[in-house]
């Protein structure tokens, strides 16, 4: 199996880039298909394009305008072949917020809504 590693490299004109790369014995495996959760919804628009310089891939999640409002907004990436978190981002806006616990609850409650997932499919799988 791939194991992917996700680089944060930034959030630009409202689309978030990050570097995917293969790690130790795995290196130089298929292209990763990746998906972008927020608050449980899968996002449009994902790409994920070849980078020669790293020898892994450049991956762009559009963040839609309407996902945007006071608070705090998580996203969660995963591989989407097996539903693997690779990493994740947090937009906060309006107020400053006093404290990031609320960033933190939003990723638990976002990796909570994947282990539910997986722990149905994975019922559903072994009746």
């Amino acid at each position: 199996m791939v194991e992917y590693q996700l680089t944060r490299l930034r959030l630009h004109q409202g689309i978030w880039e990050g570097r995917v790369t293969t790690t130790g014995s795995t290196a130089g495996g298929d292209a990763p298909i990746l998906q972008a959760m927020h608050q449980g919804n899968a996002l449009d628009g994902i790409e994920t394009t070849d980078d020669p310089d790293s020898g892994g891939w450049l991956v762009h999640v559009p963040v839609p305008a309407e996902l945007l409002s006071d608070g705090v907004q998580t996203f969660l990436i995963t591989d989407a072949r097996t539903d693997t978190p690779l990493g994740n981002f947090t937009i906060i806006a309006g107020e400053p917020m006093a404290e990031d616990l609320r960033a933190e609850f939003d990723l638990m409650r976002a990796e909570l809504d994947l282990l539910k997932r997986a722990f149905r499919r994975h019922c559903a799988e072994t009746e």
